[in-house]
């Protein structure tokens, strides 16, 4: 719980519920949502992309027709489009992933829902993927969002984070477990 609190405070939580509460207001709490989650996936994606947010070299007009090329180019709203553009006027780009973070957050707070950090080792098919959520509703008990990375080192298996318990079955694990015990062996 101080965890969310945590998140959700300071400067990109300011940013992230002023966006909430405009989103509410136009009832476009769920648009601005996939906005938001299309943008985060692009900044996860592309170096350049997190440079440009980063870095101090750019200026903000630069910043701003950079971010305006981006949005375009994915077909963001435009209440998300206006908020970024906020945003980069104000030359806060840099808190741009912790801004999205933060109104995911709250807004899965406000609904009753929990974010499940899921990393698997490859692509999970979307009947995995409603397997794994309908597994997780019956553990936790509410409403379940599933949040997945992929991470090939894990070589096979997953890695559940829901809150701060953390379920780690992936063989990368297994095998460095398998590793230290035979090291006390000898």
């Amino acid at each position: 719980m101080a965890g969310e609190h945590s998140i959700v405070g300071g400067l990109a939580g300011r940013y992230a519920s002023a966006l909430l509460e405009l989103a509410e207001d136009k009832q476009q709490l769920d648009g601005v949502a996939d906005d938001l989650r299309g943008l985060k996936q692009l900044i996860d994606d592309s170096e350049d992309l997190r440079l440009l947010l980063r870095s101090p070299l750019y200026g903000r007009e630069q910043q701003a027709k950079a971010m305006a090329a981006v949005l375009n180019k994915a077909g963001t709203g435009d209440l998300t489009r206006r908020f970024i553009m906020v945003v980069a006027g104000n030359q806060r780009l840099f808190a741009l992933p912790q801004m999205i973070t933060a109104y995911l957050v709250e807004l899965a707070r406000r609904r009753g829902e929990i974010t499940a950090e899921v990393t698997a080792a490859k692509a999970l098919s979307e009947a995995q993927r409603d397997k794994l959520t309908e597994a997780l509703r019956k553990r936790v008990g509410g409403k379940v969002q599933v949040d997945v990375k992929v991470d090939p080192s894990l070589i096979g298996g997953l890695v559940v984070k829901v809150g701060s318990r953390m379920i780690d079955s992936s063989l990368r694990t297994k095998l460095q477990k398998l590793q230290f015990a035979m090291k006390g062996v000898g």
